[in-house]
């Protein structure tokens, strides 16, 4: 290691999803900050099948075998999340700990981490802390997965980090009239899709307040979205859309809905809130601890007639919404911007690399590989 230029190397997935944008906006964060350098463990876009499993595997088998070759960092920083990818990043974790003897930061995501580490077989529990041991640092997205992870490795090991979200790159319309539902998300079951078509369905006819419902992203339950924007004039379907079309539906939005089954710390839920929306989701992974009385809805996952409730209760309601949506987007720009996570993780590094500590120098990122 020099004292002039540490480096950092960042390890994660480019197959699309919340993963990748953190560790895009990560390495564009840092590399203004320090040398970081990124690899790419190889990842298929989203799949299914005997086929694409088999093709994951020999992809990420790949990566594996070339990684010994690269230039050795001065601390590695692992992403990481359940079953499959665990055991993927854990060749990263062993590899950089073991044999460059380098300090690594494992940073845990996923939707079911928690089921994944409640497993019953002794084996898999025993590697996973086995993994853990081997990091210096354990990055989780809120105490509630901190307390899910002590359960494998000493607690003192483990770093709250939330998910980070820029906000200056929404532009809030509190007060819209009439209120706009937001929806921006994968069109798959565990997004709550199907409760939400029931739900919004339901809200056209009990309500005499007119609202508006946005929907955008792809997936195997969009015909279902199609067919209700078929049926309500005031429902719209936007289909996959770019980053900025992303930002303006949010940033037009009174209310963002998220009736998910499982989740970490959901990006898509944070950037809602730096648009000014109040936000209506469920009681699972970290989101309690972020969404309240006093800027949200919770609600109880696959509960359509609860979800309907709460979405009528926010749309007749619309000062309370727009308290909600300005809560929301201070909230964001106090505990989860990209300018705050950014300062914690140099801090997070400088731990165990003294000279990262609070550094301020730029440099140009090495290319992704």
């Amino acid at each position: 290691m020099t004292a002039e230029s540490p480096r950092v190397l960042i390890v994660g997935t480019y197959g699309g999803g919340g993963v990748h944008q953190y560790v895009e906006e990560q390495h564009r964060r840092l590399s203004d900050r320090l040398s970081v350098s990124s690899y790419d463990m190889r990842m298929p876009p989203a799949g299914s099948g005997a086929t694409w499993f088999v093709y994951s595997v020999l992809l990420g088998l790949w990566a594996a075998i070339l990684f010994p070759f690269r230039r050795r960092p001065d601390i590695v920083h692992v992403h990481t999340s359940h079953r499959f990818s665990f055991y993927r990043s854990s060749l990263y974790v062993l590899f950089a700990a073991y044999v460059w003897n380098r300090p690594v930061v494992v940073h845990v995501h996923g939707s079911s981490f928690d089921e994944f580490v409640a497993t019953e077989s002794r084996a898999l529990a025993w590697y996973q802390s086995v993994v853990f041991d081997a990091s210096d640092r354990v990055v989780v997205l809120s105490p509630y997965w901190r307390d899910v992870v002590a359960t494998r490795t000493d607690e003192e090991s483990i770093h709250v980090l939330p998910n980070a979200v820029e906000p200056s790159s929404y532009d809030p319309e509190f007060g819209a009239d009439p209120p706009r539902l937001v929806f921006v998300s994968n069109m798959i079951d565990r997004k709550g899709v199907a409760e939400l078509v029931e739900a919004v369905d339901r809200l056209a006819t009990s309500t005499d307040r007119p609202f508006e419902a946005e929907f955008a992203g792809k997936g195997p339950l969009s015909s279902s979205v199609e067919e209700l924007a078929a049926k309500h004039e005031n429902v719209t379907y936007h289909g996959y859309v770019s980053e900025q079309r992303k930002r303006e539906l949010l940033s037009e939005g009174s209310i963002y809905v998220l009736p998910t089954y499982a989740e970490g710390l959901p990006i898509a839920m944070l950037e809602g809130m730096a648009g000014g929306n109040a936000v209506v989701s469920t009681s699972v992974g970290s989101i309690p601890e972020v969404i309240g009385d006093e800027n949200g809805i919770l609600i109880e996952p696959g509960d359509a007639d609860e979800l309907h409730d709460a979405l009528e209760t926010l749309v007749t309601s619309p000062e309370r919404v727009e308290g909600m949506g300005r809560q929301n987007r201070r909230q964001t720009e106090q505990r989860y911007s990209w300018e705050e996570i950014t300062d914690e993780l140099l801090e997070i590094y400088g731990r165990e690399v003294p000279a990262l500590e609070g550094r301020g120098a730029s440099s140009s990122p090495d290319a992704v590989v």
